[in-house]
C-alpha cells in the first residue's frame, strides 16, 4: 500500500523524503514532485506503480486500497482529502514554519513536527479549513422481501469483489474461517488461477481449525503460520511500532494479523481482509442486548469508528508488510445498502448478521455460515495471554503510578500500561496523544 507525505512550501524535497522513508515498509520506490504550492511525494511498491504516474501527471498524490478507499493530496494548491470510511489514514500538522504538513503514518509526520492531526474520513482540509464532504449516517429503510434483499446483497457483493481481483489480478486472502472473511475468499476465489489463503494461530485454536476447512472447501492454497507464545512477545514491540497505538485491545488482535501479514507478503501483493461485517450486519454479541430501536444508529456509531481502531489495524499490519489489504465489505455500494437493509433482518431470532449468512449460505461450507462471532484474538487463541505476561512484569506499585498519563487518560489495566510503555519508547515526543483511536467498550473508554 502506498504512502504520501508533503510540506505547503516549495524546496522541501530532502526533508519530504526523510518523511517517506519513516514509511519504508510501504514500498521500494520514491517519487517527489515541487509545484508553486506544495513539496508532495508518494513511496509505493511495484504492483502499484500508478500512484507515482498520477503525482507526475495531475500532482496529486494517493494512497489507495482499492475503489472507493482512498487518501489523497493535491499540490497546484494542497488539498488534503480522505474516503468516507477512513479506510486509508491521513495526518497532517504544522512545521515550526507554520506550513501545513501531511503524511500517511504518524512516524512520517513526526519528522517535522510533534503535533499532529487525524484527518477524519469524510472530510478534505486545505491547509486553513477542515470540511466535512460526505457523512456516513442513516439512510430510508428498504422495503423489498428479504430474497430481494438477499439477492441484491450477493449481486453487490460479487462486484466488489471481482472489481478488486480484476483491478490487482494476483490476489489473496487473510481467512480466519470466520464468516467475514471466508465469504470473501470464497467469492472471489473463481476470479483468480491459484488463490492464496494464509491464517495464524496458536496450535489447536479454532481459527486455525475452521480456517483448514474453509481452504479445503475453495480449493486455495493454504498456508498456516503456528504460532508460540514466544512469537508473540517477540514481536509486540514490532507491533505497536507500525500500528501507533497502545489501545489493549487493538494491539491484542494486531499480534496476530501482523504475523499473518508477514506469511501472506510472501505469496501475494493484495489480500482480502473481513474487516466490517460485524458493523454493518450486527455481528458483535453485546448488539443482541440492545433495544432494536437503537440497532441502527448502533452500527453506524461503530462504523463510523473503524478509521482509527480495526481499519488501522488492517492498514499498518498490511503495510508494514508492503502489501495491500482489501477491504471489500466496506465497498461504497455494499455500504450504502448494507446500511438500508431492515435491523429485524440483521439480528434475526436472535441470529446475529442472518441476512449476510443467507446471501453466502450457498458459497461456503454450513459450519460457517453458522459460526458465532468469536473476537479476533481469541480464535487465533491468543486470549489472556499477553494480559497474563503484563499481570508478571508490572507491579502493583509501578501500576499505580504509572496509569495515569500526560494528557489525562487513565489506564484500567497492566496489560495497557505494558503496551503504553513500548509505545512511548518509540513515541516519546508525544505527550498530546488525542490523535490516537481507542475501541468502543474496551478498558479505557
Amino acid at each position: 500500500m502506498p504512502g504520501i507525505a508533503g510540506i505547503a512550501q516549495t524546496g522541501r524535497t530532502t526533508t519530504v523524503r526523510r518523511m517517506l522513508e519513516k514509511m519504508a515498509h510501504r514500498g521500494q520506490d520514491i517519487e517527489i514532485i515541487e509545484t508553486e504550492a506544495v513539496t508532495l511525494g508518494v513511496i509505493y511498491p511495484p504492483h502499484q506503480a500508478q500512484a507515482a504516474e498520477n503525482l507526475k501527471q495531475t500532482h496529486l498524490a494517493m494512497d489507495a486500497a482499492g475503489p472507493g478507499h482512498f487518501a489523497s493530496a493535491r499540490g497546484d494548491s494542497l488539498l488534503l482529502k480522505r474516503d468516507l470510511v477512513g479506510v486509508v489514514p491521513l495526518y497532517y500538522g504544522n512545521t515550526p514554519q507554520c506550513k501545513t504538513c501531511f503524511a500517511s503514518e504518524v512516524k512520517g509526520l513526526i519528522e517535522v513536527t510533534d503535533q499532529v492531526h487525524e484527518l477524519p474520513p469524510g472530510h478534505t482540509f486545505d491547509g486553513h479549513k477542515r470540511e466535512a464532504y460526505a457523512k456516513i449516517g442513516k439512510l430510508p429503510l428498504l422495503e423489498d422481501s428479504p430474497q430481494e434483499i438477499t439477492d441484491e446483497l450477493r449481486r453487490r457483493l460479487e462486484a466488489s469483489v471481482e472489481q478488486r481481483t480484476e483491478q490487482d489480478g494476483d490476489v489473496g486472502a487473510w481467512l480466519s474461517g470466520g464468516l467475514d472473511s471466508s465469504a470473501l475468499a470464497a467469492l472471489a476465489r473463481p476470479y483468480v488461477h491459484t488463490f492464496h489463503t494464509f491464517t495464524a494461530g496458536l496450535p489447536g485454536a479454532p481459527d486455525v481449525i475452521h480456517a483448514q476447512e474453509v481452504a479445503d472447501f475453495i480449493n486455495s492454497q493454504h498456508h498456516v503460520r503456528t504460532v508460540q507464545v514466544e512469537d508473540l512477545l517477540a514481536v509486540l514491540p514490532q507491533v505497536i511500532y507500525y500500528l501507533e497505538s497502545f489501545d489493549a485491545w487493538l494491539v491484542r488482535s494486531s499480534v496476530m494479523n501482523y504475523l499473518v501479514a508477514q506469511l501472506a507478503a510472501d505469496y501475494v501483493p493484495t489480500v482480502f481482509s473481513g474487516e466490517g461485517g460485524d458493523e454493518l450486519f450486527a455481528g458483535y454479541e453485546y448488539i443482541k442486548a440492545l433495544d432494536p430501536a437503537t440497532l441502527p444508529d448502533e452500527l453506524i456509531d461503530i462504523t463510523r469508528r473503524l478509521h482509527n481502531t480495526a481499519l488501522q489495524r488492517v492498514d499498518r499490519c498490511a503495510g508494514a508488510h508492503g502489501i495491500t489489504a482489501h477491504v471489500a465489505l466496506l465497498d461504497p455500494l455494499v455500504m450504502d445498502y448494507a446500511l438500508r437493509i431492515p435491523p429485524e433482518y440483521k439480528l434475526h431470532t436472535g441470529v446475529e448478521k442472518w441476512i449476510f449468512r443467507q446471501a453466502v449460505a450457498d458459497a461456503l461450507p454450513a459450519s460457517i455460515v453458522n459460526r458465532p462471532k468469536a473476537k479476533f484474538w481469541e480464535g487465533a487463541g491468543v486470549e489472556d495471554l499477553l494480559a497474563q505476561y503484563a499481570e508478571e512484569k508490572i507491579s502493583d506499585a509501578d501500576f499505580a503510578q504509572e496509569r495515569n498519563l500526560p494528557n489525562g487518560w487513565v489506564l484500567n489495566t497492566k496489560e495497557e500500561l505494558l503496551y503504553y510503555r513500548i509505545f512511548r519508547e518509540h513515541f516519546s515526543v508525544f505527550d498530546d496523544i488525542n490523535w490516537m483511536g481507542r475501541t468502543k467498550g474496551s478498558p479505557m473508554n
